[in-house]
C-alpha cells in the first residue's frame, strides 16, 4: 500500500476533508500540517508542501490582454485596505464567505500580530461583468499593499504590475500623510485612479468633507469618487464595475517576444526560489527555458501558474497576467527583484525595473550565541530574498562578535524584520544601536562614507574639516489646535518649516525639512504623544546637509565600547552622553570590582557614571586587637579589586541595547 493511499484512509477515518488541508497550506510551512506530518512523517509532508493544486476549469488562453485589470489598492495605514480586499474576493468567489481569517492576504505572523501589512500580496479573481452590453468574463489581478511609510518600497514595486490604483480613504479621518505620499506614488507613475471613500457607517464618517479634502488636495473629481463600508459591504457592487471601466487594460504584445517583470520571491524548503512575475509582452509557457537579464543565467520552468489566491498551477502565462514560476533557482541571490525574464536566446530590451532602494538606517545584527553565526547567515539570506529592501553585510566587532551590518528603511522595518528572523526562523538576535549613513571630508580632501559609527577613529590622524548628513522632506497633517506643538517639537529636532497650509477649517498640513537622526528613533512617538494620536506622517528621503557631528564613544572601565559607538550633533552631545551613561548604570550588573561608564568625545569625557563593587565585610570576624591588623585586611582587599579590574570583564545585556534605542 503507497502511503499516499495509507493518509487518504486515515484521513478519511478522522473525518478531515482534503480540502481544509489544502485551504491552511502556507508555502514553506510544515507547521500548517502538523496532523499530517504526524502521520505520514516528513517525506509525506514534503508532497503537500511543495505541490500547487490545479484547477482544470481556469483556461487563461480566453483572457487576453483586453479582458485584464492589474490594480492596487493603497491607503494610509489602517483606512481598510485588507478588509476591502477580503470582500473582493469574496464578491467574486476566490474565497468563501467567512472562510479562513480576516485579512485573508495578511498571511506573515508579524503582519496578524501587529494588525499591519508588512508584504504586498497578489490574488487573481475572476469576474462577469455586464460590458458594452455583454456578459464578459474578466480576469482581475489585485495586489494589497502595505500603508506604512518604511514599506514604501513594497507599494513602488507593487504599481508596476498595476495600471491603476483604488485610492482608499477612511471616510471620518479623511486625507492623511500616507495618502498624500500614495497618491504621488500612483500619480507619478501615471495611473488610474479610482477614489473610494470608505467607513461611511461610522457614526463620525463625513464622507462630503473627504470628497472637498479629495478636490483641493489631488484635483479629482468628487463624483466620481465610490462611497462603502467594507466591514457591511455597504457599495461594494459598485468597486469592480469602476475598476472595469476606469482602468486601462494591460499594454502589452502578445506577438513580441517574452519579458518578464521579477516582481516579489520566496524561498519554499521543496521547490527553492518562487517568483511572482508580471509578463510585459508575450507568453511563457510551463518546460520552457527563460534567461535572466541581470546574471545571465538560464533556468527550465518547472512550473506555472496564478495565484487564486493560493498557487493554483495554469501551466501558461499570456500577456498581462500576474503570476509565479518555479525555475530551479536554488540560490536567494539568483532571484533579484526588478529583473527582467525573457525566453533564452532571444534577447530582448530589459525592463526599467524599479528604483534603487535608499536605505535609511543601519544597524548591527548579531547572534545572541556566539556559535549560532551560521544558522543566523542562512535565516538572513532567506528572509533577504522575501524582503529585497534590506541590505547585508558581514562585520565583526570587538564586543560582539561576527555579525552583519543591515539597511532599513526605517525603524518599523528594522523591527519587524527582528521579529520574522526570530518567528519564522528561529534565531535570536542582538541589535545595535541604529544609525543613519553620513559623510566625512578630511583636511586632505578625502572623503569617507560612514554607515557604522564604529569605523570613524575617535581621534583621526586627519583634521575633520566638513561632515553631511541626510535629511527627510516631512509631510504632517494635524487638527488645527495641535500646530504649536508640533512646530516646537520640528525646532528641538533641528527642522525646518517649507509649507504650511490648511487643508479645510479643522486641519493643517505641514512640510519640513529635518536631519534624518532625528526623525527614525522616535519622533513619530512623540507627534502621537503630543498630537494626542491624531497627527499622521510620512517623509520621503531628500538631500544630505551639512551639519556639525561629532562621534560620541561609550567606555566600560576605559574600553570603547564599539557596539554602542554613536554620531550626534554637537550640540546635543553633553545630553544624549549623559542619558546613555544613566540608562547604562541601570542595567549593568554590580560585579566584584568597580565599573566606570564613560562617554567621550575623543580624549574627552563628557560624562560619567559608576557602578560601585560588591564588597565582601573581610573585617567581620575582627573582634577586637590593633587597628592594624583591620587596615592590612582592607589594603588587602583593595589590591584584589585592582587585579580583578584588570582581568574582569563586564557583559551588557541585550535590555541595554534595547532602551539605547530611545535616546535620540
Amino acid at each position: 500500500m503507497s502511503s499516499l493511499f495509507r493518509a487518504s484512509k486515515i484521513l478519511n477515518s478522522r473525518k478531515i476533508q482534503p480540502n481544509i488541508l489544502s485551504n491552511n497550506y502556507k508555502p514553506g510551512r510544515l507547521d500548517s500540517t502538523p496532523f499530517l506530518s504526524s502521520i505520514l512523517g516528513w517525506t509525506q509532508t514534503a508532497f503537500f508542501a511543495s505541490h500547487a493544486k490545479e484547477n482544470p476549469s481556469i483556461d487563461l488562453n480566453l483572457f487576453p490582454s483586453d479582458k485584464i485589470r492589474n490594480f492596487s489598492i493603497i491607503a494610509h495605514v489602517d483606512h481598510g485596505k485588507s478588509t476591502l480586499a477580503d470582500r473582493l474576493l469574496e464578491l467574486t468567489g476566490t474565497i468563501r464567505k467567512g472562510h479562513g481569517q480576516p485579512q485573508y492576504l495578511d498571511k506573515l505572523q508579524v503582519e496578524r500580530e501587529r494588525g499591519i501589512t508588512v508584504k504586498a500580496q497578489t490574488a487573481t479573481m475572476f469576474h462577469k461583468h455586464n460590458f458594452l452590453g455583454t456578459e464578459t468574463n474578466f480576469l482581475l489581478n489585485l495586489i494589497d499593499t502595505p500603508g506604512h511609510v518604511d514599506f514604501s518600497y513594497e507599494v513602488s514595486r507593487s504599481l508596476k504590475a498595476c495600471q491603476g490604483v483604488l485610492l482608499v480613504v477612511d471616510a471620518a479621518q479623511g486625507v492623511q500623510a500616507q495618502t498624500v505620499a500614495n497618491f504621488y506614488l500612483a500619480f507619478e507613475a501615471n495611473l488610474a485612479i479610482v477614489p473610494v471613500i470608505n467607513k461611511i457607517d461610522q457614526p463620525t464618517a463625513d464622507p462630503d468633507r473627504v470628497k472637498e479634502q479629495l478636490k483641493s488636495m489631488f484635483d479629482l473629481d468628487p463624483d466620481e469618487a465610490l462611497l462603502t463600508s467594507a466591514k457591511t459591504g455597504l457599495g461594494l457592487e459598485h468597486v469592480l464595475p469602476a475598476v472595469i471601466k476606469r482602468i486601462p487594460p494591460p499594454p502589452g504584445e502578445s506577438t513580441s517576444p517574452l519579458r518578464m517583470l521579477l516582481l516579489d520571491s520566496y524561498y519554499d524548503e521543496y521547490r527553492g526560489v518562487i517568483c511572482h512575475v508580471a509578463v510585459v509582452d508575450g507568453a511563457l509557457r510551463k518546460g520552457e527555458k527563460v534567461a535572466s537579464a541581470a546574471t545571465g543565467q538560464s533556468y527550465e520552468v518547472t512550473d506555472v501558474g496564478i495565484m487564486h489566491p493560493e498557487l493554483i498551477q495554469t501551466g501558461i502565462l499570456l500577456t498581462g497576467q500576474v503570476g509565479y514560476i518555479v525555475s530551479g533557482m536554488r540560490s536567494t541571490k539568483e532571484a533579484r527583484v526588478g529583473d527582467t525574464l525573457y525566453h533564452t536566446k532571444i534577447p530582448v530590451e530589459p525592463l526599467p525595473g524599479f528604483k534603487p532602494v535608499k536605505h535609511m538606517v543601519f544597524s548591527g545584527v548579531y547572534p545572541a550565541d556566539g556559535s549560532d553565526f551560521e544558522a543566523l547567515n542562512n535565516a538572513i539570506e532567506r528572509l533577504t530574498c522575501n524582503d529585497a529592501s534590506v541590505s547585508v553585510a558581514k562585520e565583526s566587532s570587538t564586543a560582539l562578535g561576527l555579525g552583519f551590518r543591515c539597511g532599513f528603511l526605517g525603524l518599523l522595518h528594522m523591527d519587524v524584520f527582528h521579529q520574522r528572523l526570530e518567528q519564522e526562523y528561529g534565531t535570536h538576535v542582538i541589535s545595535t544601536v541604529p544609525t543613519v549613513p553620513y559623510i566625512f571630508e578630511y583636511s586632505d580632501g578625502s572623503k569617507v562614507h560612514i554607515q557604522n559609527p564604529a569605523l570613524l577613529p575617535s581621534n583621526p590622524k586627519q583634521r575633520i574639516t566638513a561632515c553631511w548628513e541626510p535629511t527627510v522632506t516631512a509631510t504632517i497633517i494635524t487638527p488645527s489646535e495641535y500646530v504649536g506643538s508640533i512646530i516646537t517639537l520640528c525646532a528641538e529636532r533641528r527642522g525646518e518649516q517649507l509649507e504650511y497650509s490648511f487643508i479645510d477649517s479643522q486641519r493643517a498640513f505641514m512640510k519640513y525639512r529635518l536631519p534624518l537622526r532625528e526623525v527614525v528613533v522616535d519622533f513619530y512617538n512623540e507627534l502621537k504623544s503630543i498630537t494626542s494620536g491624531y497627527a499622521s506622517f510620512d517623509y520621503e528621503e531628500s538631500d544630505y546637509k551639512a551639519s556639525d557631528l561629532v562621534k560620541l564613544d561609550i567606555l566600560l572601565n576605559g574600553q570603547p565600547v564599539d557596539a554602542m559607538a554613536t554620531i550626534v550633533h554637537r550640540l546635543k552631545a553633553p545630553r544624549v552622553g549623559r542619558e546613555l551613561v544613566d540608562k547604562l548604570k541601570k542595567f549593568i550588573d554590580r560585579q566584584m570590582f568597580e565599573i566606570i561608564i564613560q562617554a567621550a568625545i575623543g580624549s574627552k569625557v563628557i560624562a560619567r557614571e559608576t557602578v560601585s563593587a560588591m564588597r565582601k565585610n573581610v573585617l567581620a570576624k575582627c573582634y577586637g586587637g590593633d587597628v592594624s591588623r583591620k587596615r592590612k585586611l582592607l589594603e588587602k582587599q583593595k589590591e584584589g579589586k585592582k587585579r580583578m579590574k584588570r582581568v574582569g570583564s563586564v557583559d551588557i545585556p541585550q535590555e541595554a541595547f534595547h532602551e539605547l534605542l530611545k535616546v535620540s
